[in-house]
């Protein structure tokens, strides 16, 4: 699948006055008939979204609706179905009497990204009538999420002050362009984004700056460094998360004296911006760095602790080495005891071998994992004790690092994890058909399409994706294997029934797609009538009652309390709430922390693969990851199921991509003392 929250993060005052998720939260006033007949209609829209079926005559009657709720759920259900059909039909709603249709609207259209709505959103932004602030933030949103050489020069345009927007008030649409603007690649208007840096707004730096830095143009780079020393923490963070090796070297700048600025920022009174340092630091590879590092390792915050661990891991040496040694002996948190030996296998050769000893007859499977982990990069040989483990995970565990740590079909990897395609569990097969698929060798297609039909049985799709990535690498590899594995395995292999797997088909091997059908529509399992109830649960109530409260209480951390976004995603939610009634995240582990990014939880097995089995449909909304945001873990489109992260800072670039259905309402502290492998005691309503 697959983040500490700065309690004074950034002000987006501008965009906070608005309403964000004013495209499905506002209900009409109605009378019981209408409210009857409005269950109705949201209720087909929810099955045709929830199945991705673009039905033309549904959408043509829902987008002209007189309830403005409908029209709202069909524009963005139709821009989460994806069909370009619905492009026509949207565009006029851009000039829809009601501005929340006029927002979902937009906001359709960008996950459309169809260009043809590139002219209509331009002459929308730039015409009369004067569009109103938020729909022209998700018209320029939809702009960028499009892309291509007619955004960027309409985005450089305005930003530069040639083009002028007739909006009744420009600063938010201008606001976001600055921070969309990283979306357009090397096309982006850095240039025009430069001047921004020096505003008196905190929130339009911000914007600038965060584009900036995820661009990382080489000409930027004594622009971020400037930065370090800025008064605003949130932009020490930036400019410290972006001023990697690779970047300064490109931009002209002097490695050493780099290194040295970023050095001084691990001693920032900001914990973001010390973590942020740290992880730069890692890129630089400079042992003489390990002196001036090793005190973070007893950083008053935990996950400052995890992440220097990681960092002296990275950069080497006897410094770090002796270091690493005494933290992963020591009584701190697992996560930092567990980060530090990790890290002594990156660095430490014989010390991680003498710290590694208890950690791999633990009984405890977390501690033989980590060092199977550290095993993997050290140097494993040609059979490594992780191997043989018995439990999964640490096979698992070890074999992924082990792929991670090396190039191509390594002739180690390969052999071992061809023993290993028929293993019980199917994390470690899958991690070993992408190492087999590496080599692309004839050969294996027998055993990769017996490691297929296996998969039959999973609770989860990772290991048959696998074994179809190998199968295919090898039907590219040479014409008389293409021949081959045409006719072994796809003249005999059955439609999958898993969407996802016909998906993957649609996405990499047309031949199979015209054997197996499309991957949508697809059978949701749900009557209609199970969709007459959520869109009577969520989406014709009043807010208390479409946006439930729940609490996450973490063994010594305390409690963390969620606004579940109910109308914005109704699906989801209902599925969330569905486990907690089945006490599912009860006693689970943080099974993945990343300082200033993201905890993430709702894996029983505690290692990323594990879920209820099944899979729900994304529902991408307007809410932004611009605060601690509850959001579904993904393996890719459509991939959602029980796993689950909220961010720990803003994180822009995860917007449209992953599905926000809650928001953190209190507990911001307790988020930033999160470790990996805490236990949560309990969600509860």
């Amino acid at each position: 699948m697959p983040i500490s929250f700065i309690s004074h993060q950034l002000s987006l005052s501008t965009l906070c006055s608005l309403c964000l998720c004013g495209a499905l939260c506002l209900q009409p006033t109605r009378t019981a008939a209408q409210e009857q007949t409005a269950v109705e209609q949201l209720a087909a829209l929810l099955a045709a979204e929830d199945a991705r079926d673009f039905q033309p005559e549904l959408y043509r009657r829902a987008l002209v609706a007189p309830d403005s709720q409908v029209r709202r759920l069909a524009a963005v259900g139709a821009g989460r179905i994806g069909d370009l059909r619905v492009t026509p039909l949207l565009i006029p709603l851009l000039t829809d009497p009601d501005s929340t249709v006029r927002v979902a609207a937009a906001f359709g259209l960008g996950l459309l990204r169809d260009t043809a709505a590139v002219r209509p959103l331009i002459e929308r932004l730039t015409g009369l009538p004067a569009l109103d602030p938020t729909t022209s933030v998700e018209a320029v949103t939809a702009l960028g999420k499009i892309g291509g050489a007619p955004v960027a020069e309409f985005y450089r345009a305005v930003l530069s002050g040639q083009v002028v927007l007739s909006q009744e008030d420009r600063v938010p649409a201008t606001d976001q362009m600055l921070l969309e603007a990283w979306r357009l690649g090397d096309g982006a208007p850095v240039n025009a984004l430069l001047p921004f840096f020096e505003d008196t707004a905190v929130g339009r730096r911000w914007r600038a700056v965060y584009s900036v830095a995820r661009l990382r143009a080489p000409a930027t780079a004594d622009r971020l460094v400037l930065l370090l020393r800025d008064s605003e923490a949130s932009l020490r963070t930036l400019a410290a998360r972006a001023l990697i090796r690779e970047y300064a070297a490109g931009g002209g700048l002097s490695p050493r004296t780099t290194a040295d600025l970023l050095v001084r920022a691990t001693g920032d009174p900001s914990p973001p911006v010390r973590i942020n340092a740290l992880r730069s630091l890692g890129t630089y590879r400079d042992s003489a760095l390990g002196r001036r590092l090793v005190p973070l390792l007893d950083d008053q915050l935990p996950n400052v602790q995890v992440q220097a661990a990681a960092t002296l891991g990275e950069i080497g040496g006897s410094e770090a080495v002796s270091n690493l040694a005494r933290v992963a002996a020591g009584k701190g948190t697992f996560a930092l005891r567990r980060e530090a030996l990790v890290a002594l296998g990156r660095a430490g050769g014989a010390a991680f071998e003498r710290s590694a000893a208890a950690w791999r007859s633990s009984a405890d499977w977390r501690q033989r994992a980590a060092a199977a982990e550290g095993t993997a990069l050290a140097g494993p040989g040609a059979k490594p004790w992780f191997l043989g483990d018995r439990d999964g995970r640490v096979v698992a565990a070890g074999l992924q690092a082990w792929a991670g740590a090396v190039e191509g079909p390594d002739a180690a990897l390969v052999a071992a994890a061809r023993r290993l395609l028929s293993h019980a569990d199917a994390a470690v097969r899958s991690v070993a058909a992408d190492a087999v698929g590496r080599a692309a060798d004839p050969s294996d297609l027998a055993s990769l399409m017996a490691m297929y039909r296996r998969t039959a049985r999973d609770s989860f799709p990772e290991a048959a994706l696998s074994a179809l990535n190998g199968i295919l690498a090898i039907r590219k590899a040479k014409p008389d294997a293409a021949a081959r594995v045409d006719r072994e395995f796809l003249q005999s292999a059955e439609r999958p029934s898993d969407y996802l797997l016909r998906r993957w088909a649609e996405d990499n091997w047309p031949e199979a797609t015209e054997r197996w059908g499309p991957a949508y529509p697809l059978e949701t399992g749900r009557t209609l009538q199970d969709y007459r109830d959520l869109a009577a649960r969520f989406l014709v109530v009043p807010d208390s009652q479409a946006r439930p409260r729940i609490t996450i209480e973490t063994e010594q951390r305390g409690p963390v309390e969620i606004e579940l976004l109910g109308p914005d995603a109704p699906l989801t939610v209902a599925n969330f709430l569905r486990l907690v009634d089945r006490r599912f995240f009860d006693r689970n582990r943080w099974h993945r922390v990343v300082p200033d990014f993201v905890v993430q939880d709702g894996d029983p097995r505690g290692d990323g693969f594990g879920g209820p089995g099944g899979a729900i449909r994304d529902e991408i909304n307007r809410h932004r990851y611009d605060g601690p945001m509850l959001g579904m873990a993904l393996s890719g489109p459509d991939t959602g199921s029980s796993q689950w992260f909220i961010n720990l800072s803003p994180q822009p670039h995860l917007d449209g991509t992953y599905t926000v259905f809650g928001r953190v309402v209190s507990g911001t502290a307790t988020l930033s003392r999160i470790t990996q492998g805490d236990v949560i005691r309990t969600i509860r309503q």
